[in-house]
């Protein structure tokens, strides 16, 4: 809405500048002058003036000016008319109206509102009557108990088809008011209109004024035709224009909370409920360019995650195309992905705020999303592929409107494109060096990359000893037997470590019983000592597993595990470890992976992939402490950094 200059001018006078920032800032008068602590940065001596007679604060530390106007946007996040409409509030000032069509449908929307907002408690009062049971259940079943119900006001709509009807007009609400905000609708062979929602679990949705401007409805039968439903089109609801959370998650996302779009109302009200309040999802659509600008207002770069399967792939690329001409410096987004099957709801019920923390570590920009989805449809092993590949990157970029943002775009991915073309010959074991693109696949026993024969040479060697051919028992890993030797010849770790070792991943079926006999010995009090302990194993079967540990323990690079080490460079050795295992066991899962997609597609990136992963395994194993000192209480020579 444009406001009229002499409208802004006359809250201008009415409302002194001192008098808006004195509601945050405490000032103090100084000259013609107040003067405070910025509220933008921490400071300890004051550096934010305010001038009412020229009509403008200025804050030295962040050099941000401007007048009332611009306070209010700035302090609490809001649009520019929101924030005329509240400067008018406070000045007593009733909002202008450019015509009386325009002052007709003003108060048109206001009474809708009104409905909408009554609706809104009905559904509530419903979901907590003894009809709501049901309602309750279902909601009790995904982990939303009362605080939470009150907290997203959710609500129930009871099975009777006027029931909401029946309750609105006993308010004095005209069936047409009902039907033009979407809560009553007809049919051919129902002459009488009827409520649109019956026996559904309520979701209100409020546009970005926390006003109640539509619901979504969730079914609680299986044989319904929609399992959600959404509120139609009305002149208070565009549902690509808004998203759900919106109005909360903006005054969130001022005070430094992440944007984060998710799929499903549920989902969003999870990772509010675990600490995400810049929380937001798109109204039962793909994401739409209105809701994207939404996002950009909140934060400059707003995460969408997505599931991890093709599907979830696909809404990440669709997403993609929709904000590639939109790009701008500093603008973008980023892209999570969950684990296959997982929704953010299952994830924070299972992991709790740790699960979405760990997807959030490793969401990927928009740069890194584009790539893999132009290499997973590439084929590049003759010359005229290769530059077909290269024609579609430099369209892709092309679509980039802001000139300086395109021009990044092109360096990056054509550097890129350059690397995954780059001479490199492989070696026998496994590192790389200069040479010629034929000279890499010859490396292969000539192997072409979408040649679709057996893997050969060191890959198909790799893939041989891999536990993907040979299976996760064939043997202990080696970290695993480590471990596990360190807290036979050290029965002290496990009052220290118990809980860590009894969390930790094991591949191997063997070692993770040996494990729980070590925690039952810990708990029945039998690991007091070394002797006690092997003693105790080897009464339950277990000395010939025990002395395969011992095999695989090298007392040269190993010596920690065994029993005369000092307990200062045990513990230190142990912790190293435990850090070594887990990074261990995510890049075993990785190799999985590199190995299944080079058998699938074995194209160069995949081939390279592969090699990586191997490589960072392989520098893993015999990785030992690098501290000074280490070593010395047990007698061993030090060495230095």
């Amino acid at each position: 809405m444009r406001f009229p200059p002499s409208f802004l001018d006359e809250i201008r006078a009415r409302l002194p500048v001192s008098e808006v920032v004195g509601k945050r800032v405490q000032l103090k008068k100084q000259g013609r002058e107040w003067r405070g602590l910025s509220p933008f940065n921490p400071e300890k001596t004051p550096s934010f003036y305010v001038n009412d007679q020229k009509g403008f604060y200025h804050c030295f530390s962040s050099g941000k000016h401007g007048d009332q106007f611009d306070f209010l946007m700035e302090v609490e996040g809001l649009p520019f008319p929101e924030a005329v409409e509240r400067l008018a509030s406070m000045a007593g000032l009733p909002m202008p109206v450019q015509s009386r069509e325009e002052e007709q449908r003003e108060s048109r929307r206001k009474t809708l509102h009104e409905v909408m907002e009554l609706a809104a408690k009905y559904y509530e009062a419903a979901l907590q009557s003894r009809s709501g049971a049901k309602g309750r259940g279902y909601l009790a079943d995904r982990g939303l108990g009362p605080s939470t119900q009150a907290r997203f006001r959710l609500g129930y709509s009871l099975p009777d088809r006027f029931a909401l009807k029946e309750a609105l007009g006993g308010k004095g609400i005209p069936v047409e008011d009902m039907i033009e905000a979407g809560l009553l609708i007809t049919a051919e062979d129902v002459a009488i209109p009827y409520d649109r929602f019956r026996d559904r679990v309520m979701f209100p949705i409020t546009d970005l004024r926390g006003r109640v401007v539509a619901f979504g409805g969730r079914a609680l039968e299986k044989d319904v035709p929609a399992k959600y439903l959404n509120s139609p089109e009305t002149s208070l609801f565009h549902k690509g224009s808004l998203l759900y959370n919106g109005f909360s998650a903006r005054a969130a996302a001022h005070n430094g909370a992440p944007v984060i779009a998710v799929e499903g109302y549920v989902d969003v009200i999870a990772l509010v409920e675990a600490g995400f309040a810049g929380a937001v999802a798109p109204l039962g659509t793909a994401l739409t360019e209105e809701q994207l600008a939404l996002l950009w207002k909140m934060a400059a770069e707003p995460v969408l995650l997505f599931d991890g399967d093709k599907a979830g792939r696909r809404a990440a690329y669709r997403a993609m195309d929709l904000a590639l001409p939109h790009l701008k410096p500093g603008v973008s987004l980023s892209f999570g992905m969950l684990p296959d099957g997982q929704d953010p709801d299952d994830l924070v019920r299972a992991g709790g705020r740790e699960a979405i923390d760990a997807v959030l570590t490793q969401a990927r920009p928009l740069a890194d999303v584009l790539w893999a989805r132009e290499l997973e449809s590439a084929s590049v092993d003759t010359p005229e592929r290769r530059a077909a590949l290269e024609a579609r990157i430099s369209e892709v970029i092309r679509v980039i409107a802001d000139e300086t943002v395109r021009k990044h775009y092109r360096s990056e991915l054509m550097d890129r494109f350059r690397r995954l073309f780059a001479p490199v010959v492989v070696q026998g074991d496994g590192s790389r060096r200069g040479g010629d693109y034929q000279g890499r696949f010859q490396g292969r026993g000539g192997r072409r990359p979408n040649d679709r024969r057996p893997v050969s040479g060191a890959a198909g060697e790799g893939m041989r000893r891999s536990a993907l051919v040979r299976g996760a028992a064939a043997e202990i890993p080696r970290n695993e037997a480590l471990l596990l030797f360190a807290a036979i010849n050290h029965p002290w770790l496990l009052d220290q470590c118990a809980e860590e070792l009894a969390d930790l991943p094991f591949q191997n079926k063997e070692a993770a019983e040996l494990r729980r006999a070590l925690l039952d010995a810990h708990m029945d009090g039998d690991d007091a000592d070394h002797e006690r302990l092997a003693a105790r194993l080897e009464s339950q079967g277990h000395a010939p597993l025990v002395a395969r540990l011992a095999r695989a323990a090298i007392a040269r690079h190993d010596w920690p595990a065994f029993a005369d080490a000092a307990r200062s460079d045990v513990e230190l050795w142990w912790h190293q470890r435990l850090v070594l295992h887990r990074r261990g066991h995510a890049l075993s899962k990785e190799l999985k992976e590199a190995e299944k997609r080079l058998a699938e597609e074995p194209t160069d990136m995949n081939w390279a992939r592969f090699l990586d992963v191997q490589r960072q395994l392989a520098a893993l194993d015999g990785t030992e402490a690098l501290v000074e000192g280490f070593g010395a209480a047990s007698g061993r020579p030090a060495r230095s950094m």
